[in-house]
């Protein structure tokens, strides 16, 4: 056997990831990742459900309403409206669980994107953010999409057409009862509710639809998140969001090209940890073991207590100051840590470094 053989089966044997004794070896760590694959999709598949479901409610209230007022001989086209501000609420909580829906759904493109496709191509090797951000979103959870993001695409996805939908309805309604409607002042009058006259009516239509289209436009180039399939080209990020998936390209150009937010990758905090001890190899060794993290020796002098100390400098990210910590405080009870932010680390480990 040849010491390249020794040193493959020495590496696959290796333990990842270790917890109080027990050691979690390559293809079992693999195998956690893949049974916590399935529990994202599951999450996500139930949220898509919700979403569905309130699509749906929205669908069956638009469709009771219309049959009501246009089968009735009766002035009923109050019910159209009615029924759009409930639609309106539909629409609302559908936004709020579209959030949600990312969230989970951002999780599974990650484990897909940086772990999984990551191992089809060269240098067959996951990403390397991707444990950092997929841990960051399991410790400190954060929406990836904004409340007005979610509203204007589910708004443009579905919402749309069940408004106009309505508006069709409500018109139709107008015009025909009780018999068709000669001039625009018949059309006008026959607008009125109650006290409030037809032009007013009129008036809070056009401003109600106006101001959904006018969000749908707003919020059209926002791609804060990418849980589902999305036209990411590049241009004029107002109307590519909204017209992008109608564009005709040319049939000789099969890259087209897409934005920095077709990656659903978050950048991940970075820390910089400044350690004083007085047992720097000690605490060096287990830095490079425990945590695969390089560690840069500064010679430095107390000036209060006139000794010479030996300060440690660590890049790491977040989510490993813990384990830092746990580690300077077995090897020295008595060091010094700082931990600072930093506004860029650059290099092996990190983001590469590039001309």
């Amino acid at each position: 056997m040849t010491d390249q053989t020794q040193n493959t089966g020495k590496e696959a044997n290796e333990p990842v990831w270790s917890y109080r004794g027990y050691h979690l070896r390559p293809s079992e760590f693999t195998t956690a990742m893949v049974h916590f694959y399935r529990a994202e999709i599951q999450r996500s598949n139930t949220w898509r459900m919700r979403l569905d479901n309130t699509t749906n409610w929205a669908v069956i209230t638009s469709s009771a309403a219309i049959s009501f007022s246009l089968s009735s001989p009766q002035n009923h086209y109050g019910v159209i409206i009615l029924n759009s501000l409930l639609v309106l609420i539909f629409l609302w909580i559908e936004a709020r669980r579209y959030r949600y829906y990312e969230l989970w759904s951002l999780r599974t493109r990650l484990i897909e994107t940086d772990f999984f496709a990551a191992m089809l191509v060269p240098p067959f090797t996951p990403h390397a953010d991707w444990a950092e951000n997929l841990a960051e979103s399991l410790l400190t959870p954060e929406f990836p999409i904004s409340l007005w993001e979610a509203f204007g695409r589910r708004f443009r996805r579905n919402y749309f057409w069940i408004f106009m939908v309505l508006d069709a309805a409500w018109a139709f309604k107008t015009y025909l009862h009780p018999t068709p409607a000669l001039t625009w002042m018949d059309f006008v009058s026959r607008a009125a509710i109650g006290s409030i006259s037809g032009e007013v009516m009129i008036a809070l239509g056009l401003v109600f639809n106006g101001l959904l289209i006018l969000m749908a436009i707003l919020t059209a180039g926002l791609t804060q998140a990418s849980g589902e399939v999305l036209p990411k080209f590049q241009g004029m990020p107002v109307f590519r969001g909204l017209w992008g998936s109608m564009e005709v390209h040319d049939k000789h150009d099969h890259h087209p090209k897409k934005t920095e937010t077709s990656s659903p990758r978050r950048r991940r905090q970075q820390l910089l940890a400044m350690i004083i001890t007085t047992k720097p190899c000690e605490v060096s060794d287990q830095i490079i073991k425990e945590m695969r993290r390089g560690a840069t020796s500064l010679h430095g002098q107390g000036m209060y207590s006139n000794t010479e100390r030996e300060v440690l400098l660590v890049a790491l990210t977040v989510t490993e100051t813990a384990h830092l910590k746990v580690l300077v405080q077995a090897q020295d009870p008595g060091a010094f840590v700082i931990v600072m932010p930093a506004q860029e680390v650059l290099g092996r480990g990190f983001k590469p470094l590039k001309t």
